[in-house]
């Protein structure tokens, strides 16, 4: 792997867990046992750092998305698999990498704050369109434009994830996003049990 993208690597886990203002390049310098004048070779600044961090997450994450588009046998199923790329991060002690500097959004750079926003415009139109499927096919149901109920559902499992990372317990993410899904599916089984380890299980 080379020298910068173990500085992503690095950079990426510290976000995810301290925030984009809870850390320096003093501290991936430590960890990776290079010198600071090496992190700025590669990235000159941290608002460069920031950017390059944005657009290899939000890569990855529609990378994730057309995947359940292709594997997932429909809207529900969908729906399920995204909550859970958020549960899989919430049980790996991190938090969503564009959640976190959406913390830090008025101390970023111009260019950091637009890919921030572009990672949740790529979530809720994603959301949107896999809703307005759902009810044209009569496995989902909720009121109003697709969209609204896309940008509840994205800003509710943002929140979720916070609330759970404060009490240490995954578990609260699951059972929350259970409720949620089961709100637009129009079910209201009661959420699984605190062993489920899989959304939708």
């Amino acid at each position: 792997m080379d020298t910068a993208q173990r500085i992503l690597d690095v950079a990426e886990r510290l976000v995810q867990t301290q925030g984009f203002n809870g850390f320096s390049y003093a501290d991936i310098s430590a960890q990776l046992g290079i010198t600071k004048a090496s992190l700025h070779y590669h990235f000159a600044t941290k608002a460069e750092l920031g950017l390059a961090l944005i657009t290899r997450y939000s890569a990855g994450f529609r990378r994730a998305l057309d995947e359940i588009d292709v594997s997932a046998a429909d809207a529900r199923e969908k729906l399920r698999r995204y909550a859970d790329l958020y549960a899989e991060v919430l049980r790996q002690h991190r938090m969503c990498l564009c959640g976190m500097l959406a913390a830090d959004y008025t101390t970023l750079s111009t260019a950091m704050r637009a890919g921030v926003k572009e990672f949740f415009d790529l979530n809720e139109s994603w959301l949107g369109r896999v809703l307005d499927e759902g009810r044209k096919q009569g496995a989902l149901r909720f009121r109003g434009p697709p969209l609204d109920s896309a940008r509840l559902l994205l800003g509710s499992l943002e929140g979720a994830m916070l609330v759970a990372r404060s009490y240490g317990d995954p578990e609260r993410f699951t059972s929350a996003a259970q409720r949620l899904l089961a709100e637009v599916s129009g079910s209201r089984k009661k959420p699984a049990g605190r062993n489920a380890r899989r959304l939708g299980r």
